[in-house]
């Protein structure tokens, strides 16, 4: 079993946005760790004081995410930080080691993690 970390942002509080935003950034957490929708046990998505015009778990379920459960709150407000931040996290039933495990950064999220985002570059 893994967990693997996503983040990801928009550049409007739109539900198109947000919604797409989300289907990349799930849809490159299932190619990156070679996942089977099935494989997918639960999402929990927070989202910043920022965007509020749909939830997360909406792209989730229209990219065909049916059987896994899907929890979104709302990040924890700290000044200076990210605007505009989708993040997730996917619970995985497969037979990997955490280290295993292809985190995704994406469109101004990659500051969250360079350590993994310049990871992924040397690959």
């Amino acid at each position: 079993m893994i967990c693997v970390r996503g983040a990801t942002t928009t550049e409007k509080n739109e539900r198109n946005d947000i919604l797409q935003a989300t289907k990349e950034m799930l849809e490159c957490i299932i190619v990156k760790n070679e996942l089977e929708l099935c494989d997918i046990i639960q999402i929990q998505f927070t989202m910043t004081k920022d965007l509020d015009a749909v939830y997360p778990a909406v792209a989730a379920r229209e990219i065909g995410i049916t059987e896994a459960a899907l929890m979104c709150t709302q990040e924890l407000y700290v000044v200076g930080s990210l605007k505009k931040c989708i993040r997730c996290a996917v619970l995985c039933d497969v037979n990997k080691k955490q280290k295993q495990a292809n985190h995704i950064y994406l469109q101004n999220a990659k500051v969250l993690r360079p350590d993994l985002t310049n990871k992924e570059k040397e690959q």
